[in-house]
């Protein structure tokens, strides 16, 4: 596995890990619900699903960090395919997330751009230069 995908997975996984508690423990402060695009008003509606998100995208990236450290262990292919799977996960979560938007799940609509490029670059980008 390239240094590109290595690098691109970790930050990936990193983020996740990282933004897991505002998700889960703090979505009650003004600055976390800004960040998430969460509407104040709509706080009880949403504490749910970002508590269960939050944990499995911690989750997510604690599985990519460890397949990273199989990958420069000596298990290769089995890294490999863990960190594959971490990443069309991420991936594929973002794309929903923008995927929602276009049906008009997300309010206001349109609402959701910033986090759907912001969650999609860097596991695209792994899995583009794993392909390569």
């Amino acid at each position: 596995m390239n240094a590109v995908t290595q690098i691109c997975a970790a930050l990936a996984s990193v983020i996740l890990i990282a933004v897991f508690p505002a998700e889960a423990f703090f979505i009650g402060r003004p600055s976390v619900q800004r960040f998430l695009g969460v509407e104040p008003e709509r706080l009880e509606d949403v504490h749910l699903w970002s508590f269960n998100i939050g944990f499995r995208n911690a989750l997510a990236g604690v599985g990519t960090l460890i397949g990273l450290v199989m990958v420069n262990t000596g298990d290769v292919a089995t890294g490999t395919v863990v960190v594959v799977v971490g990443l069309v996960y991420m991936l594929g979560t973002a794309l929903a997330m923008g995927l929602s938007d276009l049906l008009g799940y997300w309010r206001p609509r349109g609402g959701s751009v910033r986090g759907t490029l912001a969650s999609s670059v860097l596991p695209a980008g792994a899995l583009v230069a794993l392909a390569v």
